[in-house]
């Protein structure tokens, strides 16, 4: 009986001019012989591998240019081939030029006639150029998931279902579900009712009608987080393509901190404006009391002295006339106790002190007091030192003076060429902090200083003139004092010192 012979593309001629067609493209061919492991190699396919077109190739050959991981890989690839699969691997190799080849081999089995696997007979193939796409691919998508986990905007790409296709680290935070529980829900979810039932009816409607209710607009809604609470948000919406069909990517930002701190600053001025109102009618009730007392005092004489009249007249109303003068006399002198009471109860400055921290105080004041100092062109220098921070204050009181100071210094620079605002800080020798406020306005005149802090002293069209004498008041009531100086260069300078502490 004549065994079977196996046919391969080597034995034959047609075979040979395939071969060679097919490295014309660039493509090495391989033979592996199942049973004894020999090898045949295109010269093409030395080439790619980086050895000479006279190296003898061998399997152990083949193998010792593979990395361990690969060498594996092969091995178990070719002996998968017994049960009559194919091959297919991708590995890396040193090239004559010593970066690399990226070489990709393919191999079909070549059974003899009784059907047992013979030949391996495949092709090896140049992908460095592939290799080289999907690298810069693999990079850019690094570095955009990069941005996604450090963006503190949270991500959220939807289909034109509403279902959510992608869902940043960002988003994870902030509304509570992992990016497993989030991709492939719908993004209602993230909102409370009324949206949450509208939603897509609101999508179905844009991609009807191309009515952009808020794609490309920015504006302030509600979000939903996992647990049932909602909080205020930030969302703007922008639409892509892709494979023809409509994504969309929101940008979501938590205005909770952001809303926080506007009623922070709204509760804090209404604070203040409410103790400015305070102090400033307490002033005015001091200086009506030092004014009053005196026509008061004189209207008790004036109705002891007609008293003294009266006595010896033969008026038979004399009795009653007397009666009511007296009785006059009494409210008169009652009044005047009343005015000085109120005076005395003003005078005191009754306040809550505590330890602050200045620098606290000025970042608080300064908020309020320099709000527009930007759009004014008005430079803002803060040079604070830490070793002179904690004072012994009252908190409204000390802000009141500092938006007080700030304010003025933004009035005085209205006009002025140069605009700069300094607050700084230092301590002194008595146990005190002093505080700065200076600005280049107008300044003024050296006969103004010795009036600056007089009550209804003003050097304002529509001032009142009671805000550098409430602010005094205050000081002086905290152990400390307040003055004015011209600067040198122009503008004013006011100061002021609170008791310093240590403690925390």
């Amino acid at each position: 009986m004549t065994p079977n012979r196996v046919t391969h593309p080597a034995d034959d001629g047609r075979g040979e001019h395939f071969r060679g067609r097919i490295e014309g493209f660039g493509v090495g061919t391989w033979d592996l012989d199942l049973q004894t492991r020999e090898l045949e190699w295109s010269d093409l396919a030395k080439r790619l591998f980086g050895l000479e077109r006279d190296r003898t190739v061998s399997y152990d050959l083949f193998l010792s240019l593979l990395e361990p991981s690969d060498r594996d890989q092969l091995v178990k690839a070719i002996g998968r081939t017994s049960g009559g699969g194919g091959l297919d691997l991708s590995f890396k190799v040193g090239g004559a030029s010593g970066n690399g080849q990226w070489i990709r081999a393919r191999a079909g089995v070549i059974r003899d006639d009784a059907g047992t696997p013979r030949h391996l007979s495949g092709i090896f193939l140049d992908i460095n150029q592939e290799k080289q796409l999907e690298e810069a691919l693999r990079s850019q998508e690094n570095h955009l998931r990069s941005i996604l986990e450090t963006v503190p905007d949270a991500m959220i790409v939807i289909d034109s279902r509403g279902i959510m296709q992608l869902f940043s680290s960002a988003a994870e935070r902030l509304f509570g579900y992992s990016r497993q529980e989030a991709i492939g829900r719908n993004v209602s979810v993230l909102m409370p009712e009324p949206d949450q039932s509208r939603h897509d009816s609101y999508i179905a409607r844009y991609l009807k009608t191309n009515d952009p209710h808020i794609i490309g607009i920015g504006r302030i809604v509600t979000g939903k987080r996992r647990d049932g609470t909602t909080f205020p948000m930030h969302l703007s919406v922008g639409q892509t393509q892709r494979a023809g069909e409509p994504y969309f990517t929101g940008f979501v930002r938590d205005l909770t901190e952001h809303q926080q701190t506007q009623a922070r600053l709204q509760e804090l001025q209404s604070e203040l404006v409410h103790v400015s109102r305070l102090t400033a009618m307490g002033e005015m009730a001091s200086a009506l009391a030092h004014e009053l007392n005196q026509p008061l005092a004189a209207i008790s004489n004036y109705m002891k002295g007609s008293r003294r009249l009266l006595t010896g007249s033969s008026d038979p109303n004399a009795p009653k006339v007397e009666s009511a003068l007296d009785r006059a006399a009494e409210q008169a002198l009652r009044a005047g106790q009343i005015i000085r009471r109120l005076r005395d109860f003003v005078s005191r400055g009754e306040s809550e002190k505590r330890v602050e921290s200045l620098s606290k105080l000025i970042e608080e004041a300064g908020a309020l007091g320099l709000a527009g100092a930007r759009e004014q062109n008005v430079q803002l220098r803060f040079s604070l030192d830490p070793d002179a921070d904690l004072v012994l204050a009252d908190r409204v009181q000390i802000q009141q003076v500092l938006v007080n100071l700030f304010r003025n210094a933004l009035e005085a620079m209205a006009q002025s060429p140069q605009r700069e605002l300094v607050v700084a800080n230092t301590r002194d020798a008595d146990g005190m902090i002093e505080v700065e406020v200076s600005d280049t306005g107008i300044g003024f005149r050296d006969d103004v200083i010795p009036n600056l802090f007089q009550t209804f002293f003003t050097t304002k069209d529509t001032g009142m003139g009671v805000g550098l004498s409430i602010s005094r008041s205050i000081i002086e009531a905290h152990g400390g004092r307040m003055w004015a100086e011209s600067n040198a260069a122009g503008g004013a300078t006011f100061r002021f010192t609170l008791p310093a502490t240590d403690e925390s």
